[in-house]
């Protein structure tokens, strides 16, 4: 049986989030794809993950053995959340665009996870492991555009989930999303729907494609 670790971290709801709708799409074409599969979601805008503190920073760098009691139980999410990411055959990640980089729910998530020894450094335990990111964001920054020095979402989680933790990285980016409430965006309008439209079909598409993969 296949295991996908979903993570959501739009803090709109439903519909109303790009991210949360093509995810959707692909996690529907996934379990279609494994109808005895595992799905692990985690909605950290809903219920977010601790933020890294001392005690958990420093519990990582030291043996269980000599884990003070706040250490223990900081490093107790911790443990959680790796240990979902190492059984996962495959990870879907919603990852909208705030301010120009990704929501602090998701970056929390991220510190929880990487860890020097285990998930990061000379060994790797999801090395390898697909990765598919719903990237959305309200306006275009894209190569070529007036804000193309502002993207740090996708550089940023290339750094992170390719370089850092070494999974099989992949995007989806439906952009111009607020082009439908924005009157100064309207003519933007066929972008955003084209860019949507797109976005959806790939992420049925990556499913499969995945789902293929795995299975071979």
């Amino acid at each position: 049986m296949t295991t996908l670790l979903h993570i959501d971290s739009s803090a709109f709801p439903g519909e109303k989030s790009s991210s949360r709708s093509v995810g959707n799409t692909f996690r529907q074409v996934w379990e279609e794809q494994h109808p005895e599969g595992t799905v692990i979601y985690r909605d950290i805008a809903v219920s977010p993950v601790p933020h890294i503190t001392a005690d958990a920073h420093t519990a990582g760098f030291a043996a269980s053995s000599a884990h003070t009691p706040e250490q223990s139980a900081a490093f107790a999410v911790r443990a959680t959340l790796i240990e979902e990411l190492e059984r996962a055959d495959a990870v879907l990640i919603g990852a909208p665009m705030y301010n120009y980089s990704i929501p602090s729910t998701l970056k929390a998530w991220l510190d929880n996870v990487i860890l020097f020894g285990r998930t990061a450094g000379e060994t790797r335990s999801a090395q390898g492991t697909p990765v598919v990111v719903v990237a959305s964001r309200g306006g275009s920054f894209a190569p070529g555009t007036p804000r193309e020095g502002y993207e740090f979402v996708q550089n940023y989680l290339e750094a992170v989930l390719k370089n850092t933790l070494g999974m099989d990285l992949e995007f989806i980016v439906p952009e111009l999303t607020m082009a439908p409430s924005k009157p100064d965006m309207s003519e933007l309008v066929p972008l955003y729907e084209a860019s949507r439209k797109r976005a959806f079909e790939d992420a049925g598409a990556k499913a499969k494609e995945l789902s293929e993969r795995l299975a071979a």
